[in-house]
């Protein structure tokens, strides 16, 4: 009878202190996530709990009565609307397009790394700076005045350098052989962007486009200086009702407003305020986040 074999593989003090290593570097990483995840559930849990009484489609179609104290938050919802859409309607072309000139044809001399030194630092500037900037050039010198125009422009050039970084960031991560593919039959450096490389990066771009979507809905300081009214009356259900030289109502001013500024108001429409705001930024996003999949999946390479 022959005598048992060892086996070929046996584990090694080497190989079992990794496996205890990996171990850990996993349960420490599971931590860390559920430190930012269980936190931000707790947050969102507690908004509708306190939000429930008041949280139905009335508040959401009904306009403001009694000094803002009772009724709805119609105006506020259509004036961000007209905000967001406006401001990512400006800077999110003028944002690609720079992007397309910063990575795709500008030249590597002290000129151009300005300009990218530029754009970084102006995407770490506070809003209330941009609020200041929007105030003067667009409130006095364009002579805007007080507007949905303004503001928008205002938040449009606070999140323009974001979409700029981002973007460039995805064209450069399109593979140059792709470019050169182009080049080697014929194809101009134009024909090369339009057909091949702003195709195999728009789901990047859209990352950024989704970012500032998020910003634009939540930033009370540039449209306050600029364009935001404590109230301003209109029709229930009236989805046209600001023109672009008129003065709006915005969620985020509403929700201070109502927080601050307005005594008596019933307790679960500040919450149902912010819980309105937050849905909406994540139901665009959402929607921004399908169609990056869509284009995503589509990409040869």
């Amino acid at each position: 009878m022959k005598p048992d074999t060892p086996a070929l593989f046996t584990e090694t003090a080497l190989v079992r202190r990794k496996y205890r290593q990996e171990t850990v570097a996993k349960w420490v990483f599971f931590v860390m996530a559920a430190a930012m995840i269980i936190p931000l559930l707790l947050i969102v849990g507690y908004l509708m709990v306190k939000a429930a009484p008041s949280l139905t489609l009335g508040f959401l179609l009904d306009v403001p009565v009694r000094g803002m104290t009772e009724g709805g938050i119609w105006p506020a919802f259509v004036g961000t609307i007209y905000l967001v859409f406006i401001s990512l309607a400006i800077s999110a072309p003028i944002g690609i397009l720079a992007a397309v000139y910063l990575n795709e044809y500008a030249r590597d001399n002290w000129f151009n790394r300005v300009i990218n030194l530029a754009v970084i630092n102006l995407a770490g500037v506070p809003s209330i700076v941009h609020a200041l900037f929007g105030l003067g050039a667009f409130v006095y010198a364009a002579r805007f005045g007080y507007s949905i125009l303004s503001a928008s422009l205002t938040l449009a050039i606070m999140t323009l350098p974001v979409i700029v970084a981002s973007t460039r960031e995805a064209l450069a991560s399109v593979p140059r052989s792709f470019r050169e593919a182009c080049w080697n039959v014929g194809a101009t450096r134009w024909q090369t962007i339009r057909a091949v490389v702003l195709p195999n990066s728009i789901s990047g771009i859209l990352t950024g486009v989704i970012l500032q979507v998020s910003r634009a809905a939540g930033e009370t300081a540039p449209i306050m200086f600029t364009g935001a009214v404590f109230y301003k009356a209109i029709e229930k259900g009236d989805l046209f009702a600001y023109g672009l030289h008129e003065q709006c109502m915005a969620l985020s001013m509403h929700l201070y407003t109502i927080s601050t500024q307005v005594p008596g108001v019933k307790e679960s429409i500040p919450y149902a305020t912010a819980v309105v705001l937050l849905g909406s930024v994540l139901l665009v996003n959402a929607a921004a986040i399908a169609l990056r999949v869509y284009m995503r999946s589509r990409t040869k390479w």
